[in-house]
């Protein structure tokens, strides 16, 4: 059997669970097991092997679980689930922080740091000195590992929100837990896979903001920004809590960063 007939019997059985996108995971599936020309041979065996692959899928399990990578930015970035996967949406915060950066607002504390996406996308592309700090040490072992394959320098700190960290920043960027009681609750099989230590802000979502509004003024400089990504109806929430915070739309127009700019 060719590669291309294996797709799209591959695709046929990913449908119920990708949809539209069915032959696209297919084809990633082929591709990161070698086989990337649509008319090289598949054996019955190399068939055979792809089977528990397509059946975590079709368990709801993430694709980029079961390749262990993912794009983001343009980036590679090795995931698992000891951390979230890199969405589009959060590509937006990478590139209002880019505006921000130039050789005198260059350091950064990417928060809340997971697989390192947001910091690593930074130091590649706009230059920026990052600190990456999360509370999880897979997290951070994670963020290491994909620093060094997109061939960048970061600081990590392990810490409990801003605990242990010091000095003070030209930005601070973060994708924090902002999912409510009622979304973890009701969340489909495939966010089961995430940690949830990386998804859960408290009963309404909101915890992390909160306690951030109370203390990030101890770390960023006057002068300085907060870049927050948040939840598509927390918008005046999260506005409520912060003085001089503006709000930007995602690719798809929906309320996706919250820009606070330290003035005082």
């Amino acid at each position: 059997m060719i590669v291309r007939k294996a797709e799209l019997s591959i695709a046929k059985r990913l449908a119920a669970v990708a949809g539209e996108d069915a032959q696209l995971e297919a084809k990633f599936l082929l591709q990161a097991n070698g086989f990337h020309s649509p008319y090289q041979e598949l054996s019955e065996t190399d068939a055979r092997a792809l089977d528990p692959l397509i059946e975590r899928r079709l368990a709801g399990e993430p694709l980029a679980y079961i390749l262990g990578e993912w794009e983001f930015y343009g980036l590679p970035f090795y995931v698992d689930r000891t951390v979230l996967i890199p969405r589009p949406d959060t590509e937006c915060l990478v590139e209002a922080a880019l505006k921000l950066l130039d050789a005198e607002h260059n350091r950064v504390l990417d928060l809340c740091c997971g697989s390192g996406c947001i910091g690593i996308a930074l130091a590649a592309c706009g230059g920026a000195k990052v600190t990456a700090s999360d509370i999880s040490s897979d997290a951070l072992d994670m963020t290491e590992r994909n620093a060094r394959r997109n061939g960048v320098s970061l600081e990590l700190i392990r810490s409990d929100f801003l605990d242990a960290i010091d000095g003070e920043f030209d930005l601070i960027v973060c994708n924090p837990p902002y999912l409510t009681r009622a979304d973890m609750d009701g969340r489909d099989a495939s966010l089961r896979y995430e940690p949830e230590l990386a998804l859960y802000g408290g009963e309404d979502g909101l915890a992390f903001y909160r306690r951030l509004a109370n203390e990030y003024t101890r770390v960023l400089k006057k002068g300085g920004t907060l870049l927050l990504e948040i939840g598509m109806t927390q918008r005046e929430a999260v506005e409520a809590l912060f003085s001089n915070a503006e709000c930007m739309l995602d690719y798809g127009g929906r309320a996706r960063v919250i820009t606070v700019k330290r003035n005082d």
